[in-house]
């Protein structure tokens, strides 16, 4: 793996040794998603009966076929892992269904009641959620100047507060196993924010804040987190944001810029993009590791995007303006 210009391998290893902190003091507001002595009962009466043993729980969020999270999902079950794969429509993972190794869910992340149906469905089958991978995500492709706000809150809702709930029902189970991954998908975006896709690295941005944040938090309680920032890499994501870009209004003030907005849509899924497999790949041996890095970046462009991350400004927007306004 590459090293970053940061001076941090992209592969780092971070070392968690927990000290006992009682989750129900620091997460009170959960009392009411689960009962927690009913659930230790459950893993213990579940988890052989299951055949689970010495196997990960890995839930994924966002595994429609075509996508990153579909791939996750595939790899994570090649290393021997029971994989809950989710999406919006269980049709869109059918080809899962007949894969003892998968527990297809139909999960809306912007619906907390939801969320907490899933997760109990998970914990009476399994009895554990062992790695939570939050990839789930929507892209937002427009002019700030001119973005429905309509549109800037979805893009939030979805790839920030989705997130959150998730690991807001998850966290009290891991802490009181004292065990458990929280796997965050980013955007190299971040590194080096471009025109036409604002909200989208703005939420990404926030994501990466917030993963920063809980890995503080939650290592006393013997939870992992890791930051998974993918580079350029094959999947359906430049259809379902030119399809989201459809739905927008007709630009006033960057009206001369239309070509160079819709091609921002495709600008990932251009010629030499990583494969999805092989990311995935990379992605599940980094996240499956004992002591796991806190920040994984592979794909076309990471080292890139970490290098113009540290060019002086006026470098750094001369480049983003060759490439996305020309």
């Amino acid at each position: 793996m590459v090293a970053s210009i940061i001076g941090i391998s992209e592969d780092p290893s971070l070392i968690s040794n927990s000290l006992f902190i009682n989750p129900f003091k620091i997460f009170p507001f959960q009392s009411n998603f689960f009962n927690y002595k009913n659930l230790l009962k459950r893993e213990s009466k579940h988890s052989l009966s299951m055949g689970s043993y010495g196997q990960q729980v890995v839930v994924i969020t966002g595994c429609s076929q075509g996508g990153i999270g579909h791939a996750l999902a595939k790899e994570f079950a090649a290393n021997n892992c029971l994989v809950v794969a989710t999406s919006r429509s269980v049709d869109s993972m059918r080809d899962l269904e007949q894969d003892h190794r998968f527990y297809l869910q139909e999960l809306d992340v912007l619906s907390e009641e939801n969320i907490q149906h899933v997760m109990s469905n998970v914990l009476e089958k399994f009895g554990r959620v062992d790695i939570l991978v939050n990839n789930s995500g929507i892209q937002c492709v427009a002019p700030l100047a001119e973005v429905p706000l309509s549109a800037v809150h979805k893009t939030f809702d979805t790839n920030l507060y989705g997130p959150l709930r998730l690991i807001q029902a998850a966290v009290p189970h891991m802490a009181s196993r004292r065990k458990g991954k929280i796997v965050n998908v980013g955007s190299v975006t971040v590194m080096a924010p471009t025109p036409w896709a604002g909200v989208y690295t703005a939420t990404k941005s926030a994501l990466h804040s917030l993963s920063d944040t809980l890995r503080l938090e939650l290592k006393p309680l013997g939870i992992d987190v890791i930051n998974v920032v993918p580079g350029a890499i094959q999947s359906n994501i430049g259809n379902s944001a030119v399809a989201s870009y459809n739905q927008m209004p007709e630009w006033k003030l960057y009206k001369p810029f239309e070509a160079a907005i819709r091609e921002r849509a495709y600008f990932s899924q251009r010629n030499k993009s990583t494969p999805t497999d092989e990311f995935a790949k990379n992605t599940v041996s980094a996240i499956l590791k004992k002591n796991p890095p806190a920040w994984f970046s592979t794909g076309r462009y990471s080292t890139i995007m970490s290098i113009m991350y540290h060019l002086p400004i006026c470098i750094k927007d001369f480049i983003i303006r060759k490439v996305f306004m020309s």
